[in-house]
């Protein structure tokens, strides 16, 4: 059985997400001796669509329905199990995103499926199917069992590397059968932010939290931030005092992000923070005390005050940029 893998695109065109995704499929399909398809609902140029065969993927597979405006949770879970169906795809893997997460379970429901979600990396067996994830807010891994024939992952961001294995791709339209009460969603006006870049989107993130002292204090970072093309994050605190949107608000209780490089100033790192950006390829911390929890997240650390380490690290990159 095939190995078939969501690829969600955002107007028409894939992110590095799309390929990590592929790229992860097409290892499992290697392990099990199978072919990767890759699947997208809704319009997307063949052009763009050739992109996801660099990764790996066997098959590319264009559906959609006149009727659907964006992402439906019943439309798009009949959709992807009656792809599954006609393609005999024993393993779905989708993204451990918000569309993920609420695409999985009903798929699980419709097929039959086991299900895993958060993993992060290749099967550590196939026979029993054992995958692994981590568990107390990223403080352990648990190697999760699925039992049943057909098998739903999610996968976490950041956690496998995006590899290209070129593949000659075959491009097949699939047309799926709806009914009217299948779609459920109606969108009647659509507001994008301009000029700002997405917190979940984002390459690189720069962070403040209580240790930036006072919201006056913001100014560094964010010159920091456009130096490096970076979206704004805080920790709850500064969110709660009001001194950065809540929108900006990065943890458990927040946003989750998975960004290249997360930058954090003046965080002490409480569990519920980390949880929300443990999956960062690269953790940056500044701080004063050399005892504070983000330490030990952190791939590089500073012992110091942030207010006088900004500026600094803003005139290095600035003159390594011009060089």
């Amino acid at each position: 059985m095939s190995v078939l893998v969501y690829t969600e695109n955002w107007d028409g065109k894939f992110k590095k997400l799309s390929f990590e995704l592929v790229s992860y499929a097409a290892g499992i399909a290697k392990k099990m001796g199978t072919d990767t398809l890759a699947v997208t609902i809704g319009e997307v140029a063949e052009e763009e669509l050739k992109l996801l065969g660099k990764y790996g993927a066997d098959k590319l597979i264009r559906t959609g329905h006149p009727a659907l405006g964006g992402l439906d949770n019943r439309a798009y879970t009949a959709i992807l199990s009656q792809v599954a169906a006609a393609e005999n795809a024993g393993i779905i893997i989708l993204a451990h995103n918000n569309s993920g997460k609420a695409l999985a379970p009903r798929l699980a429901v419709r097929m039959g499926a086991g299900i895993a979600s958060g993993v992060t990396g290749l099967p550590v067996s196939t026979d029993p199917f054992i995958v692994k994830k981590r568990v107390y807010s990223g403080k352990a891994f648990a190697g999760v069992k699925i039992n049943t024939e057909k098998k739903i992952l999610t996968l976490s961001q950041n956690s496998f590397e995006i590899t290209e294995s070129p593949k000659d791709t075959q491009l097949v339209e699939f047309s799926p059968e709806l009914d009217g009460s299948a779609v459920t969603t109606e969108i009647k006006d659509v507001e994008k932010q301009t000029g700002k870049i997405i917190l979940t989107d984002a390459e690189i993130v720069v962070s403040g939290g209580r240790g930036m002292k006072s919201p006056d204090n913001w100014g560094p970072l964010e010159e920091l931030a456009g130096t490096l093309g970076a979206a704004l994050a805080c920790s709850r605190p500064v969110s709660d005092e009001g001194w950065r949107p809540h929108e900006e608000h990065t943890g458990q209780t927040g946003k989750i992000i998975a960004p290249n490089l997360y930058l954090a100033f003046g965080i002490s790192g409480a569990i519920q923070h980390l949880a929300g950006v443990s999956s960062s390829k690269c953790i940056v911390a500044v701080n004063t005390d050399m005892d504070a929890p983000i330490f030990e997240a952190a791939d590089y650390g500073i012992v110091g005050d942030a207010q006088k380490v900004l500026p600094e690290l803003v005139k290095e990159i600035r003159s390594a940029k011009n060089q």
